[in-house]
């Protein structure tokens, strides 16, 4: 399963008896979770008013980051336009895959560096996923525009032969060209009609070439016929056409435009395969710089929440627990048994309908006697 839960839990004399407590609870005598040390380091505390506010903008940024990091996620099975297998080889962080990273955190110094205010190390991490979502749009929407126009383009060469592009089709020697008075139509005939078509075409109107009437092309519902006839006669034929169930196509041979059309498709497919490769590489790169950095919010999320519950000196002990839905329910039970004493008013509204709890962002379901956060590794949303 890819769900984690994020806990945090007051140390005890050190953190490793907090530790080895919950690991004892949870995974020794029942083997509810997977336990892995959730290594968080020094950072700077900062005064209780900072901190209450940036407890509030931490909670809007880890749903932002959220948003962008399933938005590149998602951007990418549609650029692969491939199996999911395909895709999720793709969305790795620092090289390695989502659930290796997370179990094995460690805080990265360079980017994010520990020197600097709590308030800072947010503010850095915003302006860099804003900056990944602005470009993404932009990356999206010039390669969706590419891609949208050769599929017109492709839909115009493959639909039926009343609506496709005939430049594939006919010849310039199925025409008669450049004459003052004679003009070579084309018709589309339903197969079931082919009879029909050859018996009378040549008196649907007065002023048809007699046995001018060629099969250029067949699908598997119809044929495409040329005919001859006088300029003057057209409208007359095309309307009797209409009435035997013939359909007239709006075409006229013109070799400039059909040769433009088939360089246009070339271009544009052209286009695509040389975007490909590089949209791809930058999807991978900054998949994983947005991963990275949402995983850091929670870091800090759990940092400031672990410090205005449990207070100064900062001494808890952060885990991360990979979970079933066998054992969710029961492994909440434990958690709480085990942590209850912390906070009173935990118990009065563990089991309550949702409510808001002022200052905290979360609704009473989510409110548990420990710090926890969600992070969820299922980041793709599958038609």
């Amino acid at each position: 399963m890819t769900e984690f839960w994020l806990i945090s839990a007051p140390g005890e004399k050190t953190c490793q008896q907090t530790w080895d407590k919950m690991m004892l609870a949870t995974t020794r005598t029942n083997n509810l979770s997977t336990n892995h040390k959730f290594n968080i380091p020094d950072l700077k505390v900062g005064t209780l008013d900072v901190l209450v506010g940036l407890s509030d903008e931490l909670a809007k940024l880890d749903s932002f980051v959220e948003s962008v990091v399933k938005k590149v996620a998602q951007y990418m099975a549609d650029v692969l336009e491939d199996s999911r297998d395909k895709v999720q080889e793709n969305l790795l962080a620092n090289g390695v895959d989502l659930i290796t990273y997370i179990t094995r955190f460690q805080w990265d110094m360079a980017k994010y560096p520990i020197k600097q205010s709590l308030k800072n190390i947010s503010d850095i991490v915003s302006k860099q996923v804003t900056q990944i979502d602005n470009d993404l749009k932009a990356r999206a929407s010039a390669y969706n525009n590419l891609k949208g126009n050769l599929q017109n383009l492709e839909r115009k060469n493959a639909g039926s032969l009343l609506s496709r592009s005939l430049a594939d089709i006919v010849k310039k020697e199925d025409f008669v060209l450049d004459s003052e008075y004679l003009i070579t139509m084309i018709v589309v005939v339903p197969k079931t009609n082919y009879a029909d078509w050859q018996k009378t075409y040549e008196t649907l109107s007065e002023m048809v070439v007699p046995r001018s009437t060629n099969l250029l092309f067949e699908d598997h519902e119809s044929g495409l016929f040329s005919v001859t006839l006088f300029r003057k006669a057209i409208d007359d034929f095309r309307l009797k056409a209409r009435e035997n169930k013939f359909m007239v196509r709006d075409f006229q041979y013109n070799e400039e435009e059909m040769k433009a059309d088939k360089e246009e498709m070339t271009r544009l497919s052209t286009d695509k395969k040389k975007q490909f490769g590089p949209l791809v590489r930058w999807l991978k790169v900054n998949f994983s710089e947005a991963f990275i950095a949402w995983i850091h919010i929670k870091a800090l999320r759990v940092f400031v929440e672990s410090v205005l519950r449990y207070g100064l000196p900062v001494n808890f002990q952060a885990m991360l627990m990979q979970t079933n839905k066998k054992t969710m329910k029961k492994l909440r039970e434990v958690l709480y048994d085990l942590y209850k004493h912390l906070d009173s008013s935990a118990a009065a509204v563990i089991d309550q309908p949702a409510m808001d709890i002022p200052g905290l962002n979360l609704s009473a379901q989510e409110y548990y006697p420990y710090v926890y956060y969600k992070i969820d590794c299922n980041l793709l949303d599958f038609k």
